[in-house]
């Protein structure tokens, strides 16, 4: 029952702190019974509909930011929810609509709006793999950038936004001043070392990479690329204990199932998703540190199909198929069985040399659910390339 001693303002204040605490449907109760007192309140509109966009419900958000512009028509956080809301349904012009209304009616001064948006764009554009969205999310982050000199944050989200432009270069200049603004700073720096390692830049990825923590690895990649390099640069045995904080965390984040290993475990209840396939991936270590060595050794570029090819030639005779062939987006062509073409996929991908093709199927998969929503099979390897393909990330020509 509302409480008619608090303000708008304080329902506003103890709405907000549960919402930041992700208690969502707490939040909703407590801002309905404030605008069952205050209907008129615009920042309780405003709180309903984020907390609705929390919980995915988007019809309603955009009813409850609607509701908020009537009454404000230049609400600042109103506009960004409205627009975060628009890219939700795909109205991608609307929502840039409501964004620049912000740049607009002079709210670039606000770092933390500027951010919020950059940052709704940059998701919506990795989810959608839309240049433009990423274009937008680099303009509202240099805003922010140019209205605080000192935010690193604001400094790491330009070079984000630029890596994914492709434009590397200056996506590592960006990072390595938002490393000076603040060396504590674990998301640019593992960022940065993604970076060097793709571009087979190890010892200055390894630089970076022993620079963190396991707990401020969310994803497992960066540690997988962590344990190699310390294991082929610095000759550590596999056992070493230096490694175990790094296996441990690997070992955490693996032994989650995530939306994708659900469903899969739904299809095959006998498939293994704990720690045993944790086991089988890390025994694939030792082959891929020894092609990294030699690499290191012979300070040459890897073929990025020199893998696949190996593993053809080493691959017992198989019945004869009917080729097939796919185009990447990116301008790459594979032909051959599924598998075959499976594993020129894999081997193309730096971060899975030397790592078995169900790694690297359902990595991929949960990957793309991460970006798409879409779930790829991943359980054989047609299935799988058909569920890319349907995805957006690669082309079926036969």
């Amino acid at each position: 029952m509302p409480t008619p001693f608090l303000s708008s303002e304080e329902y506003d204040e103890r709405a907000h702190a549960l919402y930041n605490e992700g208690r969502y449907d707490e939040a909703l109760v407590t801002l309905h019974e404030g605008l069952a007192l205050y209907p008129n309140a615009v920042e309780l509109h405003v709180g309903v509909g984020y907390a609705r966009l929390a919980r995915e419900e988007y019809a309603w958000a955009r009813r409850s930011f609607e509701e908020a512009l009537v009454l404000e028509p230049e609400h600042e956080d109103g506009l960004a929810g409205l627009g975060e809301t628009l890219l939700k349904f795909g109205q991608i012009d609307a929502a840039l609509r409501c964004f620049q209304r912000t740049l607009e009616l002079g709210y670039t001064d606000d770092v933390d709006l500027m951010l919020q948006i950059g940052r709704t764009l940059f998701r919506e554009g990795s989810l959608r793999d839309m240049r433009l969205l990423f274009a937008e999310a680099q303009t509202f982050f240099e805003v922010a950038a140019e209205q605080n000199a000192e935010s690193a944050e604001a400094a790491a989200c330009v070079g984000y936004a630029l890596h994914r432009l492709g434009e590397d270069d200056s996506a590592i200049r960006k990072l390595r001043q938002a490393l000076q603004l603040d060396k504590e700073h674990a998301e640019a720096r593992i960022y940065l070392a993604n970076i060097l390692y793709d571009r087979s830049e190890y010892e200055a990825a390894l630089y970076h990479f022993e620079r963190t923590g396991p707990e401020d690895h969310w994803d497992e990649l960066g540690i997988w690329r962590l344990i190699e390099l310390k294991r082929s640069l610095h000759k550590l045995e596999e056992n070493d204990p230096e490694l175990k904080p790094w296996d441990d965390r690997l070992t955490e984040l693996s032994g989650t199932l995530d939306d994708v290993d659900e469903l899969l475990l739904e299809l095959d209840p006998n498939r293994d998703a704990g720690n045993g396939e944790v086991e089988h991936a890390r025994g694939q270590l030792e082959l891929f540190g020894t092609l990294l060595s030699e690499v290191l050794e012979q300070k040459e570029e890897a073929d990025p199909y020199a893998l696949g090819a190996a593993a053809d030639a080493a691959t017992p005779d198989a019945p004869p198929t009917t080729p097939h062939l796919v185009h990447t987006r990116d301008g790459r062509t594979y032909t051959g069985s599924w598998e075959e073409i499976v594993r020129g996929l894999r081997d193309a991908d730096h971060g899975f040399r030397g790592r078995s093709l169900e790694e690297f199927m359902r990595r991929t998969a949960t990957r793309c659910y991460s970006e798409t929503g879409l779930r790829v099979p991943s359980h054989d390897a047609e299935s799988f390339v058909r569920g890319i393909a349907s995805a957006g990330f690669l082309q079926i020509e036969k």
